[in-house]
């Protein structure tokens, strides 16, 4: 069951989903600006993004059998910080690793329901050959930390991203049935590779 926008910001109210910052509340006669769309509600681009290291040298090939992503992510990946003024441009093909400002927490409850969520782009952004996530909008219930971005530009011109851009929405559906505790190598993290600190 996909949650409405009133149901989302009751369960914010209950703390059943905890997003920091809060949002406020969806505007009933929608003569205010809100993040809530009827059944989603708008996540904003962080101030930090990683771009694969350019190098001359092959790079070495992902094992990922190996484990410890975030590490090898944060050795092979450049840390750029959004210029307030400029912002950064994303060129046509190139890929990036970023996240959102807002850090969500999940949790699982004995008393009171859980939720999962999921991360998908923006059509407005889509039309302009802007991917958000690669096959990875799933955010699992007991999840806590920044939403990393795997953002991709497949259009023809440079995509100018900005901290605090409304780059993705997030859909919180309801799990039925008991949730057993599966920590993630990405709980807790703090940065678009993955890392607990920054």
């Amino acid at each position: 069951m996909i949650l409405s926008n009133a149901e989302i910001f009751k369960a914010l109210e209950k703390g059943h989903i905890v997003i920091t910052p809060s949002p406020k509340a969806p505007s009933i006669d929608n003569t205010e600006d809100t993040v809530f769309d009827s059944t989603a509600l708008d996540l904003r681009l962080g101030n930090e993004i990683r771009i694969p290291y350019q190098s001359e040298t092959p790079p070495m090939a992902f094992d990922l059998s190996k484990g410890n992503i975030a590490l090898l992510l944060n050795r092979i990946y450049d840390k750029h910080t959004i210029d307030e003024k400029t912002g950064f441009p994303l060129e046509p093909s190139q890929f990036a690793l970023a996240s959102t400002l807002e850090k969500i927490h999940l949790p699982i409850q004995k008393e009171g329901p859980c939720y999962a969520a999921r991360v998908e782009g923006k059509s407005s952004y889509a039309r302009c050959g802007l991917i958000v996530h690669f096959t990875a909008p799933t955010i699992h219930a007991g999840f806590k930390g920044i939403i990393t971005l795997e953002l991709m530009n497949l259009g023809p011109c440079p995509i100018t991203l900005r901290t605090g851009l409304p780059i993705c929405q997030i859909i919180f559906e309801q799990v039925q049935g008991e949730v057993i505790f599966s920590p993630s190598q990405f709980q807790d993290q703090a940065t678009p590779s993955g890392l607990k600190f920054s």
